[in-house]
């Protein structure tokens, strides 16, 4: 299913809330956005462009889910089977993301989005980049650009990823930049892999998916994507990226970032634009839910692990929380390690019981209370390499004291008791009561 049919699939079940009203690129269709949030909204009118922009599409992990005719729980398999058995893409040659051509592009024609108040300008945030290393192959993932000029964006790209090494390496990267794309593409432009995995083949993995080759750039891309915009990201040349908000919903810093030249634009006949509110619901889930599996995978090797939620009360990054089938007193504490291992920008783990449902955060605030005791079950890592995006880490090398959490009740206890005690079950029929 592609990007455009879900949007229609959600007007049939009258899921989407369609705005006709005109509404501005600045600041209005952020704040509307956030406004409805979890809402999935459509704007049909946008003052200062002649495309529609879609978003709040995939808010939660149940929306996700249901995209794929699964249930949230099976999401961490559901990505890892993607992850472990990716396939290669069909190619087609008339693919609909080319269906319109501008080789003269003009920036100012799309409706890219300025967010917030003291942005540095207006952001693409949901452009998915496939790029080509001679030796590598493919790469994609995501990067945010901010526009400057009608053909030129400045892209942050975070230090150490796999296309900062790329463009290194390379000086100058031909890419694609695709904009209105289906889940499967999003969820695996945000898996984190090893250097050389073309992601599009853990995509396909997740849904049949077709590839089309670039016009100008040699790189394959998604054949349904909405915009795609072709042009070459320069490592020496440099431009001010930001302010901006970012995950975290605090506004991130400027900084001097690799200028994007874009060189020629496609899309779709009556494309539909793809919004990815900073720091909101989608924002987080794209973040956070394709880290899950890797936490999983390296959590279960040294206890049994149940489950990961990387959960949005935490930035969807900065937070993950672990339910596991305790076996030794030692579990909680290894499963704190290997969580840390496996996502080296998490601050904070929180280990419970497979009785907490982590998706609840009352149910793991009770586990701390009634579980946990600070001087036996903290976890201190004194000053970690942490996230870029944390804003109390030390401004330049980003060190942050990171702790784990053992929520964990005792396999024997002496004397109290650390069950929930149930109450008794009543049919509320029998009262006049539902």
């Amino acid at each position: 299913m592609s990007y455009r049919e879900y949007i229609q699939q959600l007007k049939d079940r009258k899921e989407i809330t369609g705005i006709k009203t005109s509404v501005s690129e600045t600041y209005e269709a952020a704040g509307i956005l956030k406004k409805c949030e979890p809402k999935p909204i459509l704007f049909e009118a946008i003052k200062e462009s002649g495309f529609k922009i879609a978003g709040n599409l995939f808010c939660g992990k149940q929306d996700f889910a249901r995209y794929f005719g699964i249930q949230p729980g099976q999401i961490i398999p559901f990505l890892t089977s993607a992850i472990e058995q990716r396939s290669p893409c069909e190619i087609i040659t008339d693919a609909p993301c080319q269906q319109v051509i501008h080789p003269d592009p003009d920036l100012d024609l799309l409706p890219i989005l300025k967010h917030c108040q003291g942005d540095g300008g207006n952001y693409i945030t949901a452009g998915v980049v496939v790029t080509r290393h001679p030796n590598y192959g493919q790469n994609l993932d995501f990067h945010r650009c901010m526009q400057f000029s009608k053909n030129e964006l400045s892209m942050r790209i975070v230090r150490s990823r796999h296309f900062d090494a790329f463009l290194k390496d390379q000086k100058q990267l031909d890419i694609a930049m695709c904009i209105g794309n289906a889940p499967n593409v999003l969820a695996a432009a945000a898996t984190s892999v090893e250097i050389g995995v073309d992601e599009l083949e853990i995509a396909n993995a997740m849904e049949s998916l077709q590839l089309v080759h670039a016009k100008t750039v040699d790189v394959f891309i998604p054949a349904e994507a909405e915009f795609v915009l072709e042009g070459t990201v320069y490592l020496d040349r440099k431009h001010a990226e930001g302010p901006f908000v970012d995950l975290t919903e605090t506004q991130d810093i400027v900084r001097q970032e690799p200028v994007f030249v874009v060189k020629t634009i496609t899309h779709r006949h009556d494309a539909i634009w793809q919004a990815l509110l900073p720091g909101g619901l989608e924002h987080k889930l794209l973040m956070g839910m394709p880290r899950e599996p890797t936490i999983f995978k390296t959590v279960n090797e040294v206890v049994k692990c149940l489950d990961v939620h990387v959960n949005p009360g935490g930035c969807s990054w900065l937070h993950t929380i672990i339910q596991i089938d305790k076996q030794s007193e030692e579990d909680g504490k290894l499963a704190i390690q290997a969580a840390f291992s496996s996502h080296r920008s998490c601050k904070h783990v929180f280990v419970v019981d497979k009785d907490i449902d982590i998706y609840n955060p009352l149910e793991v605030e009770w586990a701390m209370a009634t579980r946990f005791q600070g001087d036996r079950d903290m976890v201190i890592m004194d000053k970690e390499q942490g996230s870029s995006l944390d804003p109390s880490a030390e401004p330049d090398t980003h060190l942050t004291t990171k702790i784990g959490f053992d929520l964990t009740k005792p396999l024997h206890s002496v004397g109290k008791n650390f069950e929930k005690h149930p109450y008794p079950e009543i049919d509320l029929s029998q009262y006049g009561l539902t």
